[in-house]
């Protein structure tokens, strides 16, 4: 069945880095959109960054545009989310998602989250 299993959550202090990793399996990887989202405490889901089956077409929210970056490696199955420049407002659980072939918000299975903390 399909899994998602996000890691590399943590406790990094204002300004600092994290990279994300989201191993998948249970379907064809290479052949899907893939997200990332968030959650942080008391607020609503918020789509982070997309990508193109093929890696292209990166698409980025407005608050993180030019301080993460998505990648995948289809060779492995994963995906990931390189955060720069982490701030307070990055607090969140993390999760990646599923898309469609055609549609990175044709949402069909989440992962489970890794928790991110922006604190000094």
């Amino acid at each position: 069945q399909v899994q998602l299993v996000e890691s590399g959550g943590g406790l990094v202090q204002p300004g600092g880095s994290l990279r994300l990793s989201c191993a998948a399996s249970g379907f064809t990887f290479s052949s899907y959109w893939m997200s990332w989202v968030r959650q942080a405490p008391g607020k609503g889901l918020e789509w982070v960054s997309s990508i193109s089956s093929g890696g292209s077409n990166p698409y980025y929210a407005d608050s993180v545009k030019g301080r993460f970056t998505i990648s995948r490696d289809n060779a492995k199955n994963t995906l990931y989310l390189q955060m720069d420049s982490l701030n307070s407002e990055d607090t969140a659980t993390y999760s990646c998602a599923k898309g469609s072939r055609y549609h990175p918000r044709e949402v069909d299975y989440w992962g489970q989250g890794t928790q991110v903390t922006v604190s000094s």
